[in-house]
């Protein structure tokens, strides 16, 4: 989103890789947009108003990153106020690239001309909205869908960011389909993905978990968040999970599966499948 006349402050990461891992990171802080330097693409800059910066924050969850093997080798952190301009563009233009998901589905932005071609073919253009698939959260969630018959099936996607989940479960034929997202710009952003691929149909809801008391229990249950969130609202999950339903969960580490599934079996949920990235980062799939 642009930033007009706002001032923000700028940490710039020095990064061997990982960079997306780092943005999922840095997004709960208030982090809201990212752009690699002009003059050198291993530093990645990370905005954020100034009002709500927290530095020993940021140092903290860098320091997680720079503990996960081979993601990041070094880490200068260094904070200058700017004129707010529209990171969005940059990022769109040097950062975003598409990307293939299980040899089935191609994910692009709309200024993409050269991409590979897929049976499921999507424009997500992210404003710095969380989804584009290249987090392997993401991807793990999308794959899911991927190899799930969803034909005529009610889905739930809480925290839609761009709406990529959303927008697949839609394309492969479920109805209805409903996003919630709780904050308003990426809101609008999931709107207009839903617009860009066709799927009106698809009720984007601007909400925290508390809009879930107004949607009907669903086939399946989607939350890429992360595992504090889950933890705290998976009762609200449960209960807009229909008998037999699936929900598949994403945002935490493979040491977090044993967590969120006790917490799970408090609610009569069961594991059905998990699936863990070479980066750590975990999916699971629990059944009612």
């Amino acid at each position: 989103m642009s930033h007009s006349g706002d001032m923000d402050d700028s940490i710039s990461f020095t990064l061997s890789d990982g960079a997306d891992v780092l943005a999922s990171i840095l997004a709960p802080l208030g982090f809201e947009s990212f752009a690699p330097e002009t003059d050198d693409d291993t530093i990645m800059l990370a905005y954020v108003k100034k009002e709500i910066s927290d530095y020993n924050a940021t140092v903290t969850a860098a320091d997680s990153l720079a503990n996960m093997t081979g993601c990041v080798k070094a880490i200068i952190i260094s904070t200058e106020n700017i004129e707010g301009q529209d990171w969005n563009e940059e990022w769109e233009k040097h950062y975003f690239q598409p990307i293939v998901v299980a040899g089935r589905c191609v994910i692009h932005s709309s200024f993409h001309k050269d991409y590979p071609i897929c049976p499921l073919d999507i424009t997500i253009d992210p404003k710095m909205a969380f989804g584009t698939g290249h987090h392997a959260t993401t991807s793990l969630m999308a794959k899911f869908l991927l190899d799930t018959d969803l034909k005529g099936k009610s889905v739930i996607d809480m925290g839609t960011g761009t709406g990529l989940l959303a927008i697949i479960a839609a394309m492969r034929g479920a109805s209805p389909v409903t996003a919630i997202e709780i904050d308003p710009a990426a809101k609008d952003n999931a709107v207009e993905n839903v617009a860009l691929n066709g799927h009106n149909e698809i009720n984007v809801i601007l909400g925290d978990v508390s809009a879930l008391e107004n949607i009907a229990p669903a086939d399946f249950f989607l939350a890429n968040i992360n595992r504090n969130v889950i933890l705290a609202d998976i009762p609200l999950y449960a209960s807009r999970l229909k008998q037999d339903g699936l929900m598949a969960l994403s945002g935490f580490y493979q040491e977090d599966i044993d967590m969120l599934l006790e917490a799970a079996a408090n609610l009569g949920l069961h594991e059905h499948g998990r699936e863990v990235s070479d980066t750590g980062w975990s999916s699971l799939i629990l059944k009612r």
